[in-house]
């Protein structure tokens, strides 16, 4: 079973495939972590737990004289702030009288045969996978306050997606000035680290890795957004672990809002981690009679390095989290028109980039930002939802027939939760916006942010937003959203509940992205904010794929898609074929490396066309004849990262291997060609030894195809995982390679 309760110890376990994860009610009725990490089958490990009388330590009131019982030293499953713990604590509550402590006791435990919903939230799905979900009910000593820990086990997956709910029975309000989701402890004497992932708008997901030492690790978003600075997953792992070897621990937050993930090493060298919704910018009045639920956290371990824990995260987000038509089927290669035409475009504009296109085979125009209102620029427009039919006379219907008569698809750009000043929303309904009466407000790219707790604001952009889906055979949706939160004050609550802004506003994006994509379920929908800057695991509920920065140089790329490899699938990372010189950095880089960089996400492009070469048209005919015949291998594989570009200065490298190991395709880009060095061996991953594998290398340089490295042939994947693949010689400025194998059966 995947869950075991043994109730005269009063110890619980949870097991997946790997793993197991061992909590037990203890002295006074606290509840303890025990043990998470590699499989330890029936086995007890109550025997850690010890106390021992420590100077400056309190005791709690029920241990009456027992000086040696102390909540400030011990493995709590869920940490409550104000009553002898003074580590990080998961939970701070203030009753009527001013008082914040909170006494969490074992009251009740539950065993579900599935995965209940989260109200409002996006949250692992079930499907077809059996899950089992443990509730465990704690309650405050001296009050009416309940805390229900909820942990559902994908035991296939290696996976347990926890959070936790809050329930006032107390007769009066309550504010909650902190409710996060996730606790996880671990022992004094291991050396640690933390790996986070920072950034900035066009460089995402840095790998970021740390000793934990003594004090806080603090990696947090104040920002209304996941944000491009800090992302919602943090990696607890050992010092020395590598991609396959060493015990991991990850995080994964299902939340697109503020947040915040910390790690503390206490004074006795025990290590903490929490990850929930920011306290700094939150505060909750439930009053009587209510609840609140927290969002979901994904914990997962691999005793085997960071590969395995990625793939975990892959397989799941991939599976359970994202949902509709375009979970499974082939999604369309694109093509946008902003790097193309920016705001200056017109039908017939649009019409020649999409005549070229299809030819080539590309199955989707995308048309970006300008298309709506008084749009010619990013000072004015956004919110007038309504096409502009200068540029587009006929409207959208008349666009869509002649984009669809090439046989291709349309898709449309929108930013719902933004306005401009010089706009007529904004004139309208000013009240409609985040500021503080009385004050001045903050801008950027002069847009406001609409107040999106508010049910009248939701309901105005969906009927503005459908209205425009339904007037044309539109099947592809980019979301949007280019600025921070600041001035967080909604006019339709009082003072004591200003701090609900936040939390309220990402639950109302939630509503109309759910209500958006329920009603129009045949549209494919992808995130968007500023490129990554609202990357995480609570938007891929809403929509498969998410644009994963808005550098599209092919270079940076690969640091990029790197950091985001870790938590989340390649699947979901939107990453197309831009215009060279490469509009954010100036860099030139061959079209055929471009390609090779672009396939490791959802592929498209971003350019206009009719300005290439016809032979390389040629090439683009061929890139997206490979994607799409290795489909199945890129989005649907297991992914391996086979080198670092942060360390590695010379060469990026990666590898999709298909589920049932038939196929591989490898992917490297030399990223510092240098005179007279060895070619380097790169070993394959996740082949079956036992297998024959025909290889055939790909490479866009002249020297290069004329000493491939590895020749074409038939190797083992013994001999390709363990002796590996010589690189071609590499030539030229950011020169690719592409390895393909696929099995020969007896040979």
């Amino acid at each position: 079973m995947a869950i075991v309760i043994d109730s005269s110890a009063k110890r619980l376990t949870l097991h997946t495939a790997n793993t197991s994860y061992q909590m037990m009610v203890g002295e006074y009725g606290y509840l303890f972590h025990l043990y998470y990490g590699d499989s330890i089958g029936d086995g007890d490990c109550s025997y850690l737990l010890y106390k021992q009388e420590r100077s400056l330590c309190s005791s709690p009131f029920c241990a009456g004289e027992d000086r040696a019982f102390t909540l400030d030293t011990a493995p709590q499953e869920y940490s409550a702030g104000g009553a002898g713990d003074t580590r990080l604590p998961c939970i701070i509550a203030e009753f009527p009288n001013g008082g914040r402590a909170l006494d969490l006791h074992y009251f009740s435990h539950e065993l579900l045969a599935e995965k209940p919903a989260l109200k409002g939230l996006p949250s692992l799905q079930q499907g077809e996978k059996t899950c089992q979900t443990l509730e465990i009910t704690l309650k405050d000593s001296d009050s009416e306050v309940y805390v229900i820990l909820q942990y559902t086990v994908f035991e296939e997956d290696d996976c347990i997606a926890r959070s936790c709910r809050v329930e006032n029975r107390t007769g009066a309000p309550l504010r909650l000035e902190a409710a996060l989701s996730a606790c996880l402890e671990r022992e004094a004497e291991e050396d640690l680290d933390l790996i986070s992932f920072w950034g900035r708008h066009t460089m995402e997901r840095n790998v970021e890795r740390r000793r934990v030492s003594h004090g806080k690790i603090v990696v947090d978003s104040a920002r209304g957004t996941s944000s491009a600075q800090q992302s919602p997953f943090v990696i607890l792992c050992d010092h020395h672990a590598t991609e396959d070897a060493g015990r991991c621990w990850g995080l994964n937050f299902v939340y697109s809002g503020n947040f915040a993930a910390s790690a503390e090493r206490s004074q006795l060298g025990s290590v903490r981690v929490t990850m929930g919704i920011n306290p700094e910018t939150f505060s909750w009045k439930l009053e009587d009679g209510e609840s609140f639920q927290a969002p979901e956290v994904i914990l997962s371990y691999s005793g085997c390095g960071l590969s395995r824990l990625s793939s975990n995260y892959h397989r799941i987000l991939r599976e359970n989290m994202c949902r509709g038509a375009f979970k499974d089927c082939r999604r369309p290669v694109l093509i946008n028109n902003w790097e193309a035409t920016y705001f200056d475009f017109n039908t017939d504009k649009l019409v020649r980039i999409a005549e070229t296109a299809s030819k080539l085979g590309v199955e989707l125009l995308v048309m970006d930002d300008g298309w709506f209102g008084k749009r010619d620029s990013d000072w004015s427009g956004l919110g007038d939802w309504t096409v502009n039919e200068k540029k587009l006379p006929g409207g959208m219907q008349a666009l869509c027939s002649k984009i669809n008569a090439l046989g291709m698809k349309l898709g449309v750009w929108f930013e719902p939760e933004m306005v401009s000043e010089d706009s007529d929303l904004f004139r309208q309904h000013p009240e409609w916006v985040l500021r503080i009466e009385g004050r001045g407000y903050s801008r950027n790219r002069y847009q406001l942010v609409l107040d999106m707790s508010r049910q009248d604001v939701r309901e105005h952009l969906y009927q503005q937003i459908s209205k425009v889906l339904s007037s044309a055979n539109i099947e592809y949706v980019k979301w949007d959203m280019n600025r921070p939160l600041s001035e967080v004050w909604s006019q339709l609550l009082p003072a004591d509940r200003q701090g609900e802004v936040s939390h309220r506003y990402t639950l109302g994006v939630y509503e109309l992205m759910d209500r958006l994509t329920t009603d129009f379920p045949h549209i494919l929908f992808e995130g968007c904010s500023s490129g990554g800057n609202r990357y995480d695991a609570g938007l891929l509920y809403y929509m498969p794929q998410i644009w994963c920065s808005d550098n599209t140089d092919a270079i940076e790329r690969l640091e990029i898609q790197y950091g985001t490899s870790f938590g989340f699938p390649m699947s979901a990372l939107g990453a197309h074929v831009s215009a060279c010189p490469n509009h954010q950095t100036g860099r030139t880089t061959p079209l055929f490396t471009r390609g090779v960089v672009a396939m490791a996400g959802t592929f498209g492009y971003e350019l206009d066309l009719n300005t290439l070469t016809e032979e390389e048209k040629e090439q683009v005919k061929e890139q997206i004849a490979a994607y799409k015949k290795h489909y199945d291998t890129i989005n649907k594989g297991e992914y391996y990262r086979l080198t670092d570009p942060t360390r590695n200065r010379e060469l990026c490298a990666w590898e999709f291997v298909s589920r049932d190991k038939k196929k591989a395709l490898l992917f490297a880009v030399g990223t510092h060609v240098r005179a007279n060095v060895a070619m380097p061996v790169i070993r394959m991953k996740g082949l079956d030894a036992g297998k024959q594998y025909r290889l055939t290398c790909q490479a866009d340089h002249p020297l290069t195809k004329k000493d491939v490295g590895a020749k074409d042939g038939v190797y083992s994947g013994a001999v390709l995982m363990n002796a590996g693949i010589r690189t071609p010689m590499l030539k030229g400025d950011w020169p690719a390679f592409c390895v393909e194998l696929e099995e020969v059966e007896n040979a």
